[in-house]
């Protein structure tokens, strides 16, 4: 993801440590005093485990507001593609009773002021036994979902400000995936599997990538991640969940997509889950949950064909390369899902802490060079202004500034070196040029300052995680060292990004002096990385038991800004046209349909903003069975798209168009398709309306 050029060059012209150990490691403390432990009788069942899954909606609002994932100020939402999740996998050491919580969402990030509301509501729930200690939330890092979610500015000026309609929706749908977890905690087996997927990523920067030593480019063949990682779930014989690590962006669908929607990952679990699993997310209670997780993406495109300003490939229609590279990490991870082994080890033990990577001091031995370097506050690169061409059709400075610091009018914007605003820092950033000096400007609260970092471990698995956007050689660095300071096969090392907060991107020094796009987004400057490794390193001492808890201030810099408001106009009262009423039928469907083929149909509606319908539907495809009418489709289904305009010239009349792509394999019968939504008076009240079409015939 990439700040907001055209929104940050506007306004800037008017302006712990906490360690947890249990199984192994080092000793935690007594579980009889964590508060509010699962009710669940844990001697019915077997198992080497506890664990609970839980899944729930966290669509934020899908009209009229920014998105989340490119920053173009006129990728303004109109409709559903499909709803996005948020899924829960709580563990529990059976002999301890310490809780490990690991939530997958389907956002770009899963921001700071998030996790912090988060925290604060686990706490009021559960006491403390869910806590920054235990919880991991990490992104799909998804393109496609609801902007204006932060509090941070550099992250929602796209969305002209921070939307608490969205903001509200993510944050309370990860509170109740985290309680249904917790709610159907279970004895349970996991099973450990691999396996390589080489067609569903390319590297989009490899003139950057081709820096790095051989050793490190020999684990990376063709420039790409290839390794996946499957944690299988079962309990008895029934499978119940599956979590699998891959490499590849959320940006299938590009900035031309204005449908909220989950992008490659969540199309993969939604097969998963629903085609394979027949999991119907409005009714069932205790679904098997499908998470696919990132691992090191920073620099692997799901557009294969590398085109500048032309995202494509593997063909030249986005929303079905969506569905290909859905499909390919899902089949590649049941293919390591059939093959998996029961996970060895027992145990979970964690490591947390807050970082302060603007003022890190970096050791020799963590630098490239053996000198000793250090972060500083947060410069924005031109290189990073310039977008990732590979994955955007809209630069908005292109051509005049370009990846590796390239364009006629590159250096007008190395501004710095006119006004000495970084002078004493500018060598810890060179060889970056300054676009946006977010971390000095006067208004404090552009982008993080202070980020968390969490090592854990489940049984033989060890987990390294951050809140940025990792290459794969950035990655493939700190699993090396934690391999060989903990002992364990670097295949047993799972690097996850996205998780807990978000500031941009982590290079290797090596890639930085290319300055493409990742390098110029690299915040902190060239030895981001180097820090890392140096918290990473202390992190395996506590683990190991061999130093004290890390002493750190909790992450609070966004309570800063919570003065950030929405600019964006009020949603007006509703209207309808002379001789209309809600709910009435504008398109019809014919009276026939056949498989396989695309049907239209348009209602006189309102603002889908009006009400959310978070884990519910606008709308719903229903057959007739038995002379009722049963829901097959919904807002949650690949096969359908809700896409809400308002008719020319009018600033209060909604038309909300429903299309169902008819499989090919759609049984014949009896079929109508439904619509609802709530009017909004001048005085804000809503009044709940429905239409439904007449029925029509599946040939």
């Amino acid at each position: 993801m990439q700040l907001s050029r055209r929104s940050l060059l506007k306004a800037t012209a008017v302006s712990g440590a906490a360690i947890t150990l249990s199984g192994g490691l080092s000793a935690t403390a007594s579980p009889s005093k964590a508060a509010a432990a699962p009710a669940n009788n844990y001697a019915n069942g077997t198992g080497d485990w506890l664990v609970g899954l839980g899944l729930a909606d966290i669509t934020g609002a899908p009209a009229g507001q920014g998105m989340m994932g490119f920053a173009q100020e006129d990728q303004i939402a109109h409709g559903i593609r499909q709803r996005y999740l948020a899924r829960a996998v709580i563990f529990v050491d059976k002999k301890t009773n310490a809780p490990l919580v690991h939530v997958t969402v389907d956002t770009c990030a899963f921001f700071a002021n998030e996790m912090d509301e988060l925290l604060s509501r686990l706490q009021k729930t559960y006491g403390g036994r869910y806590n920054a200690n235990n919880v991991v939330v990490t992104a799909t890092h998804n393109h496609n979902s609801c902007g204006g979610t932060s509090r941070d500015l550099a992250y929602v000026l796209a969305a002209k400000g921070h939307q608490e309609n969205s903001f509200r929706c993510e944050v309370d749908g990860v509170l109740e995936a985290i309680a249904r977890a917790h709610n159907n905690i279970a004895p349970a087996q996991l099973y450990l599997g691999r396996s390589k997927l080489y067609n569903a990523s390319k590297n989009r920067s490899v003139s950057a990538f081709n820096l790095n030593p051989e050793h490190d480019k020999r684990e990376m063949p063709g420039g790409i991640d290839p390794r996946v990682w499957v944690l299988r779930i079962k309990r008895g014989t029934k499978d119940v969940g599956v979590m699998t690590w891959f490499a590849t962006h959320g940006t299938s669908l590009t900035d031309n997509n204005t449908l909220v929607s989950p992008d490659n990952k969540g199309l993969a679990a939604y097969i998963w889950e629903h085609d394979e699993m027949g999991v119907d997310y409005m009714t069932t209670k205790d679904p098997f949950v499908a998470a696919f997780i990132q691992t090191n993406s920073g620099d692997m495109t799901p557009n294969l064909w590398l085109r500048k300003l032309h995202p494509s490939g593997p063909t030249s229609d986005n929303v079905l390369n969506n569905a290909i590279i859905a499909k390919r990490q899902y089949d590649a991870c049941h293919k390591a899902w059939a093959n998996a082994v029961p996970l060895r080890g027992s145990g979970i033990a964690t490591s947390h802490r807050y970082v302060d990577f603007a003022h890190e001091v970096v050791p020799g031995k963590y630098t490239v060079d053996g000198k000793q370097w250090r972060t500083v506050p947060t410069v924005m690169g031109a290189s990073g202004a310039a977008s990732s061409e590979e994955d955007n059709y809209e630069s908005v400075v292109y051509p005049y500034i370009r990846e590796g610091d390239k364009g006629p009018f590159t250096k007008f914007w190395d501004w710095d070196r006119k006004n000495q605003l970084l002078d004493a820092d500018w060598d810890y950033q060179s060889p970056k040029l300054n676009f946006l000096p977010l971390g000095y400007l006067p208004v404090k609260g552009w982008n993080p300052q202070e980020l968390p970092l969490t090592i854990f471990r489940l049984g033989e698995l060890v987990f390294v995680c951050g809140a940025l956007e990792y290459t794969i050689v950035s990655g493939l660095r700190c699993r090396r060292l934690v391999s060989k300071r903990l002992g364990v096969p670097m295949e047993n090392v799972i690097f996850q990004g996205y998780t807990n907060s978000y500031c941009q991107y982590c290079v290797t020094p090596e890639e930085y002096m290319a300055m493409q796009y990742e390098a110029g987004e690299t915040q902190f400057g060239r030895e981001t990385l180097g820090a890392h490794l140096k918290h990473y390193d202390a992190m395996c001492d506590e683990l190991l038991g061999r130093s004290k808890p890390y002493k750190s201030t909790t992450n609070r810099a966004y309570k800063a800004n919570m003065w950030i408001p929405s600019w964006l106009p009020a949603v007006p009262a509703d209207t309808l046209p002379k001789g209309k009423k809600y709910g009435d039928v504008l398109l019809p469907p014919p009276a026939t349909v056949k498989r396989g083929a695309k049907l239209d149909v348009d209602f006189q509606a309102t603002h889908l903003n009006n009400k959310l319908y978070r884990g519910s539907t606008y709308h719903e495809v229903q057959k007739l069975v038995g002379g009722k009418w049963v829901r097959i489709a919904d807002d949650f289904h690949y096969d359908t798209i809700l896409d809400w305009r308002r008719p020319d010239g009018s600033k209060t009349e909604s038309i909300t168009r429903v299309t169902w792509n008819v499989p090919k394999n759609q049984p014949t019968g009896t079929y109508r398709i439904v619509l609802r939504g709530d009017a909004k008076n001048e005085s804000g009240k809503l009044t709940h309306w429905q239409g439904k079409t007449k029925s029509f015939k599946v040939v």
